[in-house]
């Protein structure tokens, strides 16, 4: 956070606007209840359920006065390669005293981003890589001194300081408890590929991974999105995985190694990869299937500067059909995202109720957010409207269905002027901005507005905090621990007659005003000069002029 505003804010810190607006609750349940009902089979990319999802989403744009926001199209295509492995080969770990078969499923998952008939692994060599990040900028490369190429890296998930009490630059080499792009599992696997490994495996560790088993396996299992490009990503390891932990420990006994002293090795800097003296084989025949998918694109046109986008956005995707509960294989995706695209909807309502703003407003429901973030990561690299002249906006990844809280929580803190212009917002309500309540889940890189910023446009991403008007943070945090063991990701996120949507609409007030000010205005915000996001932003600013 920043104590001093930059100046071209000062305005709106002294007196905040007052945006006339008003959200249709009817809206918000209807729309989440629609979406994900299970007419909409889980809303998985490229299925019967994306046709009626866009459909649908299309139907509403339309209702609320937007006009098609592609030249003339309400879609983007966005070209899709699924790929589901099958006849999975025994995965096993050799070298040992026994060999070790690890359970497909139970013990561990693995695919692969090839685009290949088949894959075959016989008897690659396995390294413990620690964290397995390679950071110039930080002096750490957890790959020096190794050659790992056609090998096996077995990594840790998160960052090597995620378990510091303290979050941010001061807290340790990797911002401490908050987690960087180093820590994410994308990242993990880029890296691998990047060092020519044959196969990444993932330790996966419910704390730092920010979520159970049960969650890997719904989502590593059945069929795969990748966007379809040229090469067929021939450049990636031939498998990326994950392993519970405790098969994990297990070779690394085998292969007379300490699990929790090498992870602890790990931590520091100078840690050297350590080869396990086993090898790890497997395999599995893919099919393959390409299609297209669809971002949905809606716009309200500008009045003297049509050319200037502010930009809402929220993925209308989830995973279909999924591990059953109960007899439930349907992943309906209540609040993870049929919530945010409601939000979306009420928002086109409002903000075309409310009439054109000097600049254009664009609504944008992504498709793949659950397979990597691809809809979006698409849109900003064929943007319908130049990222040079996309103001800002923000993205809206599950609406709070809890009730009303007196905080709110900035997702990845401190990175962009936007955070300036919703503190007068947000204290014009009576509430106060909360610290990320787990930064250590990397939250700031696991949804769309990170595929704009990497590119340069500062997302607001944020949202209600844990404190609730009724029951405090203690029945807060209770909830949000609710959702992630039971519902997140599984059957049983459904939509409920009886959710409290005071908090969403806390939430889309602010979204709301912080919108129409950039969308009236003339200012550009900015990421702070630290974010590792600036410089692109300041090119693409300046070829747009």
């Amino acid at each position: 956070m920043r104590s001093r505003l930059p100046l071209f804010l000062l305005a709106t810190a002294l007196a905040a606007p007052a945006f006339a607006q008003t959200f249709s609750i009817d809206t918000l349940k209807t729309v989440t209840r629609e979406l994900s009902s299970d007419a909409y089979e889980g809303r998985a990319p490229t299925t019967e359920g994306e046709k009626k999802t866009v459909a649908y989403i299309i139907e509403r744009m339309k209702a609320a006065g937007l006009q098609p926001g592609n030249k003339g199209q309400w879609t983007q295509d966005v070209p899709m390669v699924e790929i589901e492995a099958k006849n999975i080969k025994p995965f096993v770990v050799s070298g040992g005293k026994t060999p070790i078969a690890l359970a497909y499923r139970d013990d561990i998952v693995a695919g692969t981003y090839r685009v290949v008939p088949q894959i075959s692994l016989k008897n690659s060599d396995m390294v413990f890589v620690g964290y397995g990040i390679n950071a110039p900028e930080k002096g750490w490369n957890d790959y020096a001194g190794v050659d790992v190429k056609g090998k096996t890296v077995v990594i840790l998930i998160n960052d090597p300081d995620w378990q510091t009490k303290d979050a941010g630059p001061k807290a340790g080499p990797f911002e401490g408890r908050a987690m960087t792009y180093y820590g994410r599992w994308t990242y993990k696997f880029e890296e691998a590929a990047r060092q020519g490994a044959a196969a990444a495996i993932i330790v996966h560790d419910t704390e730092p991974a920010a979520y159970p088993w049960a969650v890997v396996r719904s989502s590593w299992t059945g069929a795969q999105h990748e966007l379809d490009e040229a090469g067929n990503h021939i450049d990636q390891s031939q498998i990326v995985s994950w392993i519970q932990l405790n098969r994990a420990k297990e070779i690394f006994a085998a292969a007379g190694k300490d699990f929790t002293a090498l992870s602890e090795a790990a931590k520091h800097k100078g840690f050297s990869a350590v080869p396990l003296g086993l090898k790890f084989s497997g395999g599995f025949d893919n099919t393959i299937r390409r299609s297209m998918s669809k971002n949905v694109v809606g716009l309200l046109p500008g009045k003297t500067a049509p050319g200037e986008t502010v930009l809402y956005s929220a993925h209308w995707d989830h995973l279909g059909h999924c591990d059953p509960v109960d007899g439930d294989g349907i992943c309906n995706g209540a609040v993870d995202n049929a919530s945010g695209v409601a939000g979306l909807i009420a928002m086109a309502e409002a903000q075309a109720k409310a009439g054109p703003a000097r600049r254009s407003i664009a609504f944008l429901a992504v498709t793949a957010e659950e397979s990597g973030l691809l809809g979006s990561a698409y849109y900003a690299q064929h943007p319908v409207f130049p990222l040079g002249k996309t103001v800002g906006g923000v993205n809206m990844d599950v609406l709070n269905v809890i009730g009303a809280t007196k905080d709110f929580e900035l997702t990845g803190a401190g990175k962009s002027q936007l955070e300036d212009m919703v503190k007068p917002l947000l204290a014009a309500q009576g509430r106060t901005i909360a610290p990320e309540s787990t930064p250590e889940k990397g939250h700031y890189y696991r949804s769309d507005h990170f595929s704009f910023a990497k590119l340069g446009v500062p997302m607001l991403s944020g949202g209600s905090g844990e404190n609730l008007v009724n029951g405090g943070v203690a029945a807060g945090r209770a909830a949000a621990q609710d959702y992630v063991e039971h519902r997140y990701h599984k059957p049983q996120d459904e939509y409920n007659p009886n959710w409290d949507w005071s908090g969403a609409v806390q939430d889309l007030t602010i979204y709301y005003q912080l919108g129409r000010e950039l969308a009236d205005g003339s200012m550009w915000p900015n990421w702070y000069p630290t974010a590792e996001f600036r410089a692109i932003r300041d090119k693409s600013r300046s070829d747009a002029k």
